[in-house]
């Protein structure tokens, strides 16, 4: 169990060499990737992967790393800008029972001069937030990838608010052979409804009330498919119409299998709806599963 503050490492190089080691002297490690700047969401997946590190009264590690990767971000979006707090991160991983954080300091560190070997997963990338931002996938992958190999961890863990790019990673572990448990985890809410997330910190006040519209958008198409309503469009016009009206900027709202990402033209048990929206300059995202 950890105990104070956990352990910061600057260079990826000693981090792979330290984990290595703690692996071959059979600890169970437990990585959570993050950009940093936490909230409850990420807690809960340090805290959990606190808990199976620790199970059965094994050796084990909780870790966690704080990267705001450059090249999942396009042109024109909230690099400069993405909030940073990593004093007040590693407090909070502290909290969470985190023993070790790999924190680099600069993008080269992870990115030196002439990179030029990309990891593109072609169907899970498609469509959704893939459509609307080209190549972001291409950079979520290929971060992730590194920190696999970085890590060599038994098992990894990531929110389900990102649903589309847990399916990105679940297939990038399974087709290159990464011999890591990818565990999802739910979505956490404020308790007014809103899913957790770092840009909500972009929200003025006035905003936060309207970006309420996407968990509410997300109950009403729950509630019309749980009175027997099928018809993916008319659910996906639902959700539409309550955003518009909050007013929003619709980027995409549709349904599709929880596997394969695929649209569906009738809302099965099981399917995920999915929406993503601008309030304001922030562009959110959230998705709920239909009864």
């Amino acid at each position: 169990m950890s105990a104070g503050a956990p352990a910061v490492f600057r260079a990826p190089a000693e981090w792979q060499a330290r984990c290595l080691s703690e692996r071959e002297r059979g600890a169970c490690l437990a990585l959570v990737p993050t950009m940093g700047f936490l909230h409850e969401g990420h807690l809960s997946l340090m805290r959990e992967g606190r808990r199976r590190v620790d199970q059965g009264g094994r050796r084990g590690l909780s870790l966690a790393t704080i990267f705001v990767n450059p090249t999942q971000f396009g042109p024109g979006e909230d690099l400069t800008r993405y909030p940073r707090d990593l004093a007040g991160d590693l407090r909070k991983c502290a909290e969470a029972g985190v023993d070790w954080v790999l924190a680099p300091e600069r993008p080269q560190d992870m990115f030196a001069e002439g990179h030029e070997t990309w990891v593109t997963v072609e169907r899970a990338s498609q469509g959704l937030c893939g459509a609307s931002r080209p190549g972001h996938f291409r950079g979520v992958a290929t971060v992730v990838a590194k920190l696999f190999n970085l890590t060599r961890p038994h098992l990894a863990l990531f929110g389900e608010k990102d649903y589309q790019q847990l399916a990105v990673i679940r297939a990038m572990a399974r087709d290159l052979f990464f011999a890591i448990e990818i565990v999802g985890m739910p979505i956490v809410r404020e308790p007014d409804g809103l899913a957790r997330s770092s840009r909500n910190a972009y929200l003025s006040p006035t905003e936060r009330q309207r970006a309420l519209s996407l968990s509410a958008a997300l109950a009403e198409a729950r509630e019309a498919a749980a009175a027997g309503r099928r018809d993916a469009a008319e659910l996906k016009a639902r959700a539409r119409a309550r955003l518009m009206a909050a007013p929003a900027r619709v980027d995409y709202v549709d349904i599709v299998h929880p596997e394969t990402l695929a649209p569906l033209e009738s809302a099965q048990p099981g399917s995920v709806l999915l929406l993503a929206a601008f309030v304001g300059a922030t562009r959110l995202i959230d998705n709920a599963r239909l009864p």
